[in-house]
């Protein structure tokens, strides 16, 4: 074997270390998953790396790389699109263009992106809009909200609640054809946050006589309190969604203080002053036996007060839906949940699933066992548009 081939050997083996991650036997296109994760992490490298040279946030530095794939409000023969405001939030709102003899159902919808990316004019946000708005005849509300690391909590869910409280004043549900008895609120990841968050809210909000009728949560992100699920040790190295990149996550929502995301990688963010917290997110109890795969709920490494202190959103309940007691989840409306086996944040939405039905809460659990986070947005995957139509006949046939 001469140098060059040698040379070449060496590469191409280096390229498919650096392409290559284990999947699941029964994933259908585990090349088309390869590609978009080497996408992601080469985008994730070039931000790391520009930040440690001070040129940019991490951040700031991915979501320029994400604008790239936002599109404008184009109407089509099915669906009239609009960029306007509520409140003086940005929202896009997508309507049927037939008529209709009655008064439509709406879907509010909050996109994810961890709390800093994302917008309502992403593509894959913009096709699943459409979609819903057709196949439900229904008027949808794609909001967005300012994004982490300009702004932190509670400015996220401050916005997303101001567009929500905004829609359901009579004259707007009035202006846009809409039965006040049939609105869903929906989102994925951090958008999921954001809607257990609003919807629980609202139970509490004298000023809003409207009730929610569904909510949708797309692998929700509920709970920051302990970052050592079975879910978070498992698909620590999971494609897309990474533990060290949901941490940041999280860490980013309540502060620029890195020190938090260092805490938080160990675990050791919240007090023992707080310890009594940990029961509404105790795995042990609220996980069925599958899902645990013999991991052991070892007693809690506590950190310094002064964390908690510093940054009191670490022990909110709009950061940490789970957090809710008992009296307020059971006042909850219909639920649809979906989790992804292949996910960090699997275990939040199952223990969410075991709380609400705990209380008498109606919940539909759909469970994709060779889903990864993410999945929802990729429109391009066989199973995303399965996804995808399966939570679209659960709202058609539940709304």
């Amino acid at each position: 074997m001469g140098k060059k081939s040698f040379y070449v050997l060496i590469v191409g083996v280096l390229v498919a270390y650096y392409v290559y991650i284990p999947l699941p036997e029964n994933f259908e296109e585990p090349w088309k998953m390869m590609w978009m994760n080497t996408q992601t992490k080469t985008f994730a490298y070039l931000a790391a790396f520009l930040e440690l040279l001070g040129i940019k946030h991490f951040m700031d530095s991915l979501m320029i790389a994400m604008s790239i794939r936002e599109v404008p409000p184009v109407s089509d023969e099915n669906v009239t699109v609009t960029d306007t405001t509520f409140n003086d939030i940005p929202v896009r709102v997508f309507v049927p263009t037939r008529k209709s003899k009655e008064l439509r159902r709406a879907v509010f919808y909050i996109h994810g992106g961890g709390w800093c990316l994302g917008s309502a004019a992403l593509y894959y946000y913009d096709m699943v809009s459409r979609w819903t708005a057709d196949r439900l005849d229904a008027v949808l509300i794609s909001t967005d909200y300012r994004l982490a690391p300009k702004y932190h909590f509670p400015i996220q869910f401050e916005d997303v609640y101001s567009a929500l409280r905004w829609f359901l004043r009579k004259e707007v549900l009035e202006q846009y054809g809409v039965n006040p008895e049939r609105i869903a609120i929906s989102g994925d990841s951090a958008g999921g946050n954001l809607a257990a968050a609003t919807v629980q809210q609202l139970l509490d909000d004298p000023d809003v006589k409207i009730k929610i009728k569904i909510q949708s949560l797309i692998y929700p992100a509920l709970q920051i309190l302990d970052m050592n699920t079975p879910s978070y040790q498992e698909n620590a190295h999971a494609p897309i969604l990474s533990k060290s990149l949901m941490v940041r996550f999280w860490s980013e929502y309540i502060t620029k203080d890195r020190s938090l995301e260092k805490a938080m990688l160990l675990n050791q963010h919240v007090s023992v002053g707080s310890s009594h917290l940990f029961r509404f997110v105790n795995w042990s109890s609220l996980l069925p036996e599958k899902f645990k795969k013999g991991y052991v709920y070892k007693n809690k490494m506590y950190g310094s007060s002064e964390l908690t202190k510093k940054y009191p959103a670490l022990l909110d309940v709009k950061v940490s839906p789970l957090l809710a007691d008992d009296s307020k989840l059971r006042n909850l409306p219909l639920t649809y949940i979906l989790t992804c086996q292949h996910d960090v944040l699997r275990d939040d939405g199952l223990m969410y699933v075991t709380r609400l039905r705990s209380v008498g809460v109606q919940v539909t659990h759909h469970h994709v066992e060779a889903g990864f986070h993410g999945m929802f947005s990729f429109i391009e995957f066989k199973m995303s548009s399965r996804i995808i139509n399966q939570y679209l006949s659960w709202l058609n046939n539940n709304l």
